[in-house]
């Protein structure tokens, strides 16, 4: 047999619940954040954070504006114990931020935890202990009485602690470890047993924190239990309801959004999901979520980039580049036709106020997480014409028409193929540079005049070196047609322009102009130019010299003659 046997694991019971009213609901406000990364997040480390880099961190989550943030196992750790002597002698805990501890439900841990707590003016004790089948089992060997009379003395020994300290705001916190394993008729019992105690009906606050320590279920299972569980609970009205989701199969943001829907008030979760086994739930993709469907998440997460790096250089952890919202690549697009769709997007919005964010593939502004747009548009083998044009325009303001881009992307191409990794903006400039503006001397036009005859214009053109001048005279119904006309005449040169392109780059009198021009000449050899001048004339006449230049045209000998003067 082989030993990826899916036989060893049962199905996940789902909960009877024919009145479920939250798959209906939408959400109207963000809930209350609870940041647990310095304890929870903390203990998941490889080598946990020191009492410098958790206050490093502790500052970071005070100005993204959490109001309620688990500082440590006081009990547990003297690093956590002197982390939190440290916040509340040095008065670093602001107005209205609420400090959390974590304690287990034993007598002396919990003496422990209100002595590092002395002097705070507020703060939130949370107790658990372990109430699943599993657990009560295999760790405690007790039975339901048994475990939930571990619930009762902890929350009287919470209880008996706080009044020691008549001066602080207390907040009791209880969490059934395990809450998604546990049969629910049974943590609605102890729950209720546990309020029984501290009374939240005669003003003492509670939190009754439900956890999916392993996440075991679908995430619409787990917001059934939540709503299961406020619809049973006596007192539901006095206490707040918060969740406290795990990753293990990676549904631990929607698991929490649901339970949200299910009427959960609060959330506990870290940045980037940094947590044991494969995370918490991650509090910055929740309320990226809400603020993307346009919810005030009530943090700050302007300063993406600087969360960031204060999480990595306090945790040691990196942030996956594909990481929703704040990784590296999420707001970058390498496929051609995902290029395009943005560079038209950004065309569409550029001069226009529009209130609401609407571009392909870019489901917020980056600039709101303080990215720029540099990076939105990358090039790479599988890039196109628009991730290419883009670029340019981006970083050089060059708009190119269609054709051109598509012959520029084609050179793009066969570099990215034989270089792995990706293109630099410098170097798809050089690309355009080399194979489209470059021009022989001998095409270079130095000067030229247009005079009007009736409907047609006659164009004089004095073309080549200082040393080997060649003047061009010719008719047409415009300068471009005057100056193929005059190729043919006195170059015997015959050239068609196949594709014309030209406009100002800057707005207003004596702006610089560009002009693309494609040719083809009688012995079917075809080329494309690009040029720069003073104004759009300038600019065409240089462009379709370029491309019949680059196109290996020859003048024929016999019809040089001397430059003779042109102003």
């Amino acid at each position: 047999m082989s030993s990826f046997d899916h036989h060893r694991y049962r199905a996940f019971p789902t909960v009877h619940k024919p009145d479920r009213r939250w798959p209906n609901r939408r959400m109207h406000h963000a809930p209350i954040w609870a940041s647990v990364d310095l304890r929870d997040g903390n203990q998941a480390l490889v080598t946990p954070m020191s009492v410098a880099q958790k206050m490093e961190l502790f500052d970071l989550l005070v100005r993204m504006g959490f109001k309620e943030i688990e500082v440590g196992f006081p009990a547990a750790s003297q690093p956590d114990y002197d982390f939190v002597r440290k916040i509340i002698e040095e008065d670093r805990i602001p107005e209205d931020v609420t400090i959390q501890v974590l304690t287990q439900a034993r007598e002396n841990l919990i003496a422990r935890t209100y002595e590092a707590l002395k002097g705070v003016q507020r703060a939130i004790v949370h107790v658990y202990n372990s109430t699943n089948p599993v657990q009560r089992e295999q760790v405690f060997g007790l039975d339901k009485e048994g475990v939930k009379a571990i619930a009762v003395r902890g929350a009287e020994w919470v209880k008996a602690g706080a009044a020691l300290f008549p001066k602080t705001q207390w907040t009791f916190q209880y969490s059934p470890e395990s809450f998604s394993n546990t049969e629910l008729e049974y943590a609605v019992e102890i729950c209720e047993a546990v309020m029984a105690v501290w009374h939240p009906e005669a003003g003492q606050p509670v939190i009754l924190n439900l956890p999916a320590t392993v996440e075991s279920s679908m995430p619409n299972v787990f917001a059934d239990q939540i709503e299961w569980f406020c619809d049973h609970l006596r007192g539901r009205e006095h206490v707040k309801i918060s969740v406290h989701t795990h990753n293990d199969r990676g549904c631990a943001v929607a698991a929490a959004e649901m339970a949200i829907l299910a009427g959960a008030d609060r959330v506990e979760g870290t940045l980037f999901g940094n947590g044991e086994r494969t995370g918490n739930m991650d509090v910055l993709t929740m309320a990226m979520n809400l603020y993307s469907q346009g919810l005030d998440p009530r943090l700050d997460l302007s300063m993406g980039s600087a969360i960031s790096e204060v999480y990595t250089r306090c945790t040691g952890m990196t942030v996956s580049p594909r990481h929703p919202w704040f990784g590296e690549l999420v707001y970058t697009a390498f496929s051609g036709s995902h290029q395009d769709a943005i560079r038209k997007g950004f065309q569409r919005r550029h001069g226009q106020e529009q209130t609401i964010w609407e571009v392909p593939y870019l489901p917020i502004d980056p600039a709101d997480l303080g990215r720029n747009y540099e990076a939105v548009v990358r090039i790479n083998s599988q890039s196109g014409k628009g991730g290419v044009s883009h670029v340019l325009e981006r970083d050089y303001g060059i708009s190119l028409p269609r054709w051109l881009a598509q012959e520029l992307s084609a050179l793009v191409q066969q570099v990215s193929e034989q270089q792995p990794g990706e293109i630099s903006a410098k170097q798809i400039y050089a690309l355009f540079d080399k194979h489209f503006v470059q021009n022989h001397g001998d095409w270079q036009m130095q000067r030229y005049r247009l005079q009007r005859e009736g409907d047609r214009v006659i164009a004089t053109v004095v073309m080549g070196s200082d040393a080997h001048p060649r003047i061009l005279q010719g008719k047409g119904s415009g300068a471009v047609g005057a100056l193929v006309d005059a190729l043919i005449q006195r170059a015997g040169i015959y050239a068609e322009v196949e594709q014309f392109d030209q406009h100002a780059l800057e707005a207003g009198t004596g702006a610089r102009a560009m002009a693309c021009a494609r040719v083809s000449l009688e012995s079917g050899e075809r080329a494309s130019a690009v040029s720069f001048g003073e104004d759009t004339t300038e600019a065409a006449l240089q462009s379709v010299l370029s491309a019949i230049g680059k196109a290996g045209a020859v003048i024929r000998p016999q019809q040089r003659s001397k430059a003779g003067t042109v102003k």
